[in-house]
């Protein structure tokens, strides 16, 4: 696993988790580093900062796009793989679209339910198409 996808599934077990306990994330990952000897890389709070200072826009985009599904109805995991992903499909040009697309369905495969690497992959799949009307 490259130390990006770490990043990537460090910065989703921090999201979730502070989802889950309902507090911030940035507090989240400061009781992560107070409590465990895991280190935090510098691209898992990127990815951390990134979703927080752009989430109602992409929760805004994950809405609009979804078929049939609400955010709040869509499993916490897949909820939140689909912000890292949107984030970095949108908003960090140092990553591919495609891979942005790949690590967001290999973090639901690993993680979440048989059906959410499908979702995941159509849902980010047309925000991909509509990035160009969605950034202008």
């Amino acid at each position: 696993m490259s130390a990006r996808a770490k990043a990537r599934r460090r910065a989703l077990d921090i999201l979730f988790e502070a989802e889950q306990r309902d507090v911030s994330p940035l507090a989240a990952m400061r009781l992560r580093r107070e409590a465990t000897d895991i280190t935090i890389n510098e691209y898992t709070v990127t990815l951390i900062e990134g979703v927080m200072g752009e989430l109602d826009r992409i929760d805004e985009i994950l809405s609009s796009y979804s078929k049939g599904w609400t955010l709040e109805r869509m499993p916490t995991v897949d909820r939140t793989a689909l912000r890292i992903g949107a984030w970095e499909l949108l908003f960090n040009d140092d990553v591919p679209d495609g891979v942005a697309v790949a690590e967001a369905v290999s973090l639901v495969r690993e993680l979440s339910t048989d059906e959410s690497p499908e979702f995941v992959n159509g849902l980010l799949g047309r925000i991909q198409q509509m990035k160009p009307t969605l950034l202008a």
